[in-house]
């Protein structure tokens, strides 16, 4: 297989909510809920057990609620060498031409090791709450039009105007030239068609849905074409999560355990554990391996790491997958 395989992880600003380890286990694949903490230290040791694990980037999300993307992902960077950090932006909580030194101040200071993946909001009622009143069609509209001077401020060599129904700049321009060239990398999401074509024409990365196998596959062909009648190629990102343990049967007994206390706090009709890989480190590689022959680049894994029995089998799982992709 010739393509790279880019293993991604994640950074919280908090650990996950639960008073004992196992709780915590299990409600990582509950909803999140809009509490969330900053603390540094655990920032600072999730970005470097990553960093130490080989996993290539993390991934630091962005909610009406929690703790600023820019400011997690500036902490995370600063505890480590090597880990890339993808930090999510939500179009209309700040001006185009601001995100883009944002980013490029992170891009100067990481020595390139920052991307961004541009989001629209996971609901109506959640980009309110930022005061933020357009619908999912009027934010796609948007995002066009930020994406069009987000770029331009990215790489413009010299100042430059723009003038559109949402944003007006005159004499934009920043004074710091990206690391990466052109630009750090832009990832985008949405199986919407205005997302695909949104991504056809920006992103780097796409990210997809987790789709069964099949649907994978259609989706990555979609893509890929899309983005190839302007020209461009893409690489695409799927996010993965993964119940490990040494052997199947412990697997699907941890499973059943954290479904059992999942209903215990009300989420007993959630679907993130039915969709997860659960077996060894192994048996869940095979698995994820073959969504990569199908054509994904960027596999994120989400599992939980409490403790060193869980971060030997996610160690496992990484060399599984590293092996296997080769």
């Amino acid at each position: 297989m010739s393509r790279v395989l880019e293993l991604r992880g994640g950074v919280r600003a908090a650990p996950v909510a639960g008073t004992t380890a196992d709780e915590r286990r299990a409600l990582r694949f509950a909803p999140d809920p809009r509490e969330r903490d900053a603390d540094p230290d655990h920032v600072v040791r999730v970005a470097r057990e990553n960093e130490q694990d080989g996993l290539d980037s993390a991934l630091v999300t962005q909610f009406s609620s929690w703790p600023d993307p820019i400011v997690v992902a500036g902490w995370a960077l600063a505890a480590t060498s090597r880990l890339r950090i993808a930090l999510a932006h939500r179009v209309g909580t700040i001006a185009p031409t601001v995100a883009a030194r944002s980013l490029l101040t992170l891009d100067r200071l990481s020595r390139g090791r920052v991307e961004i993946h541009v989001i629209m909001g996971s609901s109506d009622e959640d980009v309110l709450r930022d005061g933020d009143a357009f619908g999912k069609a009027a934010r796609y509209e948007r995002a066009a039009e930020f994406l069009e001077v987000f770029t331009r401020a990215l790489t413009s060599e010299r100042p430059f105007d723009w003038s559109g129904d949402h944003y007006a700049v005159k004499d934009a321009w920043s004074g710091l030239r990206p690391h990466q060239r052109p630009h750090p990398p832009i990832s985008l999401g949405g199986a919407s068609p205005p997302g695909i074509a949104l991504a056809a024409r920006f992103a780097d990365v796409y990210g997809i849905s987790p789709y069964p196998l099949e649907q994978t596959a259609d989706a990555v062909a979609g893509i890929r074409a899309a983005a190839a009648a302007h020209g461009r190629t893409i690489r695409v990102w799927r996010h993965a999560r993964f119940l490990l343990a040494e052997t199947e049967a412990a697997a699907q007994a941890a499973a059943e355990r954290i479904a059992t206390t999942l209903a215990a706090h009300g989420h007993g009709d959630d679907d993130h554990l039915a969709s997860s890989f659960v077996g060894s480190p192994a048996t869940a590689a095979a698995e994820a391996l073959a969504f990569h022959r199908a054509g994904v680049d960027v596999l994120q894994l989400d599992t939980p790491v409490e403790d060193a029995c869980d971060r030997a089998l996610r160690a496992e799982l990484i060399a599984r997958l590293r092996e296997g992709s080769a």
